[in-house]
């Protein structure tokens, strides 16, 4: 029996990408504006394991977390070789699927979407829509809470990634429809090549809205297989944890979890660990708080202590290791609470692979995710998947 573990640290980029200019992202750095900020960083796993290692790579140290002489971990940096910087790209390319064309998005002003879609949107669900613009989430139902509360329409906005998002007040549209609505909101938005359609529940009253835990996302259908269907075809268990499930749409998927926060998941993860399962797994975990609580919300500190609960987890997470088993630790793309503007930054990605039979090495800058799926691959002895490059 062997498990693998692809731990990854939402929005926890670690340097702009050299295109970073194109996407208005050129001097972003979530890594570094967060060990500039802390005067006493406390993450000493993740030092020990070799993220300084990572970041001396592109020619820069974090404060408080320096390159170790001898690391636990190899490591290295990984390029998004697709073009965009969201969930659902970085998370299809480092299973395996790159993309060639970007999802489509918006311009952040008054209409936002297509009239078409608009259109199609209001005949489908029978609501009128508000917002239909570029929008921080929570400001935007501080201004149209109301609005909404009085029956004038759902709460319909974008952001700079490829996402139609929908809000919606408990006591006006039950959960259940909600996720109905964007059931049919997905539908529509296939033909656009929207990315995501994600149901926003909220509560309370004008002032004191909050949006609920029961978030959920709608991806598109992954458009080839990934590494979770060469797994699963394979004989070997997918667990996926957090939003992974929703992200590819539960495809290649044997278990999916859909737990939220960052606490509960860490809390599943040990969980699965701990049980003797006699077979080949494979655990892909998503960290989402560092993203959407602190990330776009640009708090360094929430971002810091997020990392923090983390890096204290892996102590136990590394102790349920057995023989060759693997841990790989990395994210999605960048959210630099350092940086302007309250968007995904286009960053490289840091890369750890830690198991307790080899000897840490230098995996150096790697062109593409795509060698994380390549790597699980050739963890479980199977045929090379048609991307990347493996460095286990």
């Amino acid at each position: 029996m062997a498990r693998a573990i692809l731990l990854i640290i939402d929005s926890f980029g670690i340097g702009a990408l050299p295109d970073a200019a194109q996407y208005g992202d050129e001097g972003a750095n979530t890594a570094l504006s967060i060990c500039s900020h802390v005067s006493a960083l406390q993450w000493p796993w993740l030092k020990r394991l070799g993220l300084g290692n990572c970041a001396s790579l592109l020619g820069h140290d974090l404060p408080g977390c320096e390159p170790v002489k001898q690391p636990m971990a190899s490591y290295g940096v990984m390029a998004e070789r697709s073009p965009g910087k969201d969930t659902t790209t970085g998370h299809w390319e480092l299973a395996g699927l790159p993309l060639e064309k970007p999802f489509t998005t918006f311009p952040p002003d008054f209409p936002s979407f297509p009239e078409e879609l608009t259109e199609a949107l209001k005949a489908e669900t029978g609501y009128d829509i508000l917002g239909n613009c570029s929008a921080s989430g929570t400001v935007i139902i501080e201004e149209l809470g109301q609005r909404h509360l009085n029956g004038e329409g759902l709460i319909v906005y974008t952001s700079a990634d490829s996402v139609l998002q929908i809000a919606a007040h408990n006591d006006i549209v039950s959960i259940e429809e909600l996720y109905t609505i964007c059931e049919k909101a997905r539908k529509i938005c296939d033909a656009y090549h929207i990315g995501r359609v994600i149901a926003r529940p909220f509560t309370g009253k004008p002032g004191e809205f909050v949006r609920t835990r029961q978030r959920k996302d709608f991806s598109m259908l992954p458009t080839g297989p990934t590494i979770l269907d060469h797994l699963k075809q394979n004989n070997v268990e997918t667990i996926a944890i957090g939003k992974i499930g929703d992200i590819f749409s539960e495809q290649g998927i044997s278990t999916s979890y859909h737990d939220a926060e960052n606490r509960a998941c860490l809390d599943r993860t040990l969980d699965e660990l701990k049980k003797q399962a006699g077979h080949n797994q494979f655990l892909f975990v998503n960290l989402v708080d560092t993203d959407m609580y602190f990330g776009h919300r640009r708090d360094i500190d929430g971002y810091y202590r997020a990392i923090c609960e983390i890096d204290a987890a892996i102590p136990e997470i590394i102790g349920h290791l057995a023989g060759e088993d693997l841990l790989l630790i990395s994210a999605d793309h960048g959210c630099d609470p350092g940086f302007k503007g309250t968007d995904h930054t286009r960053e490289y990605v840091p890369l750890l692979s830690y198991s307790n039979e080899y000897a840490a090495l230098n995996l150096g800058v790697r062109s593409s995710f795509c060698d994380a799926a390549q790597s699980l691959a050739a963890f479980f002895s199977l045929s090379p998947i048609k991307q990347g490059h493996s460095f286990y």
